[in-house]
């Protein structure tokens, strides 16, 4: 592989690092046991060894990153960025719904992608919010859950972090049916999927500062956290009593002032 290949897949996978520590999407404190218990994690040692390795490459790149962004770029574009980013996922939700059988999340999830393409400006707008229409993220791994298959044991990726063996067949199976992915392969234009995977990073990241600062500072232990909070937030996507894509995290009370 030519260094510059190499260099661009180590920026592109460290960008999407974030989406890890972006899953956790409930509102139970850390530590607490009870959904973890359940969690399958036979390979913890090496898990915890790159969940550090992860930790090290946000600390130390993406988190900096993120707050240069926040810093530079106007809210109004970031938000663009976001709903542009969103949108283009607009036919991998439409699919997984059709596999799970949810037409009624199907024929939304249809409405908002053309609503916010067509009269969104590609998707620059979130029109169909303004509109009533909802959000319905659905991946590959959710739809495996739906179809009844188990999410095997708990797995660390690197720099991309929290995940199992079903959801990470799902990431997969994901990727190579990204639309956007087999466009831009196809055209040639491998920049522009690096950018847009750049670019998800960076947007998912700076939504989360506090909150990822507020799970390090209060965990008693992060990677415990972590794990149990990705399990119960995978089992809620998949019975859809929250949206995956906007994460609850627990509220920590702030330190008293002296």
């Amino acid at each position: 592989m030519k260094l510059a290949n190499l260099s661009r897949s180590l920026l592109r996978s460290a960008a999407v690092a974030v989406v890890a520590l972006g899953m956790a999407g409930c509102a139970t404190a850390p530590g607490s046991n009870e959904a973890d218990a359940t969690v399958s994690d036979p390979l913890e040692i090496p898990n915890r060894f790159v969940f550090a390795v992860n930790e090290t490459a946000d600390i130390l790149l993406i988190r900096p990153a993120a707050e240069v962004y926040v810093g530079v770029v106007p809210d109004p574009m970031r938000q663009a960025v976001h709903n542009f980013i969103q949108n283009l996922l607009g036919p991998l939700y439409i699919a997984n719904n059709l596999l799970q059988g949810n037409f009624e999340g199907a024929q939304v999830a249809t409405g908002r992608f053309m609503t916010n393409t067509i009269l969104g400006l590609g998707g620059l707008a979130d029109v169909a919010t303004e509109a009533g229409i909802g959000d319905r993220p659905e991946d590959f791994g959710q739809t495996l859950g739906v179809w009844g298959v188990g999410p095997g044991p708990y797995v660390v990726l690197p720099f991309l972090g929290p995940s199992n063996v079903r959801d990470t067949l799902g990431y997969g199976v994901d990727t190579l049916a990204d639309p956007f992915r087999i466009g831009t392969n196809a055209a040639g234009a491998d920049n522009a999927m690096y950018g847009r995977t750049a670019a998800a990073g960076l947007d998912r990241r700076s939504q989360l500062l506090r909150e990822i600062d507020d799970l390090r500072k209060n965990s008693l232990d992060f990677y415990a956290t972590a794990r149990s909070l990705y399990a119960q937030q995978r089992r809620a996507a998949i019975a859809n009593d929250i949206a995956p894509a906007t994460p609850e995290f627990p509220d920590f009370d702030e330190p008293a002032k002296k």
